[in-house]
């Protein structure tokens, strides 16, 4: 009878605490649906999506995201169509991202796609 009881009270426990407490988010009980413009919605309530294409900071290029390579710059995510670009990128992200919206840098006759 002692280690119904004692199964019981450890049961109770853990449901209250996921129920309320540190695993809410968990059993599905935190804000579904909180966006960035809700005055009530804090940071964790927030997801981030990325776009489905963006420019290729390196050569210019219209990528899908959802296949793509990324790095994070200065809080930003850029979106590369390969490999090299990536890495080119990462060698020197400034030297690419202070460049003229439109225009386009010239590579050193490296083609990829």
């Amino acid at each position: 009878m002692d280690s119904i009881l004692y199964f019981l009270f450890w049961a109770g426990l853990i449901f209250i605490m996921m129920r309320f407490g540190c695993g809410a988010h968990i059993m599905g009980h935190g804000k579904p649906g909180a966006t960035r413009d809700d005055p009530g919605a804090s940071a964790a309530d927030v997801r981030w999506s990325a776009p489905e294409t963006d420019i290729d900071p390196v050569c210019g290029k219209t990528v899908q995201t959802r296949n793509s390579k990324s790095a994070v710059h200065d809080g930003h995510v850029h979106y590369f169509c390969s490999r090299e670009c990536r890495e080119r990128f990462e060698a020197a992200p400034d030297s690419y991202l202070g460049v003229a919206v439109g225009t386009i840098p010239k590579m050193s006759g490296q083609a990829h796609g």
